[in-house]
């Protein structure tokens, strides 16, 4: 869904002449409208609980989340969804900044939770996954840009703006991918 050519038959011929009629099916393929995404990081929230229910928001980060909904409404766009990761403060993040946008749909996802795609280079001090965690989350989260990171269907009239509210390591490999 990335570009129009993989969505054409490339043998198909046009049975009359014989001729091929790629550049009239390229045209029907090409998307007539633009994707916008936002990427959002969650807000701030407690370190030092030991399971994700307990790594809920601080007030600092109920705030954040207050101004990014009142910043996204104050834009005037028709959002047409959020999509967040399941985990607790983007769960929060995205329900206070909801608020903001009534009748937004908003999707939980799996697929955007946090996690190590790759090994940091430098190494950090403070965070030092094993290395099977690398294979998990990296071929999540590149299942998670597969399955959202994609131009408009052909079949879409007018641009959409979607939101997204996963973690700072999702988001850099979306932007670097």
């Amino acid at each position: 869904r990335r570009e129009p050519l993989a969505l054409v038959n490339l043998k198909k011929k046009n049975e009359e002449t014989g001729e091929d009629e790629l550049a009239s099916r390229l045209d029907h393929c090409k998307a007539k409208a633009t994707r916008h995404i936002f990427l959002i990081r969650h807000s701030q929230y407690h370190l030092d609980g030991r399971a994700d229910k307990d790594r809920t928001l601080t007030p600092l980060g109920r705030e954040q989340a207050e101004l990014t909904g009142r910043r996204l409404a104050s834009l005037g766009l028709k959002f047409d969804q959020i999509i967040h990761s399941s985990m607790t403060r983007a769960t929060e993040t995205t329900e206070i900044i909801s608020k903001h946008l009534p009748g937004v749909k908003k999707i939980s996802t799996d697929l955007l939770r946090e996690g190590a795609p790759i090994e940091p280079d430098p190494p950090v001090s403070h965070w030092k996954p094993e290395a099977v965690q690398y294979y998990e989350d990296g071929a999540r989260i590149e299942a998670a840009f597969r399955n959202f990171i994609h131009r408009a269907d052909a079949k879409q009239e007018e641009d959409s703006y979607e939101i997204f509210v996963c973690h700072a390591n999702v988001i850099r490999y979306i932007v670097c991918r």
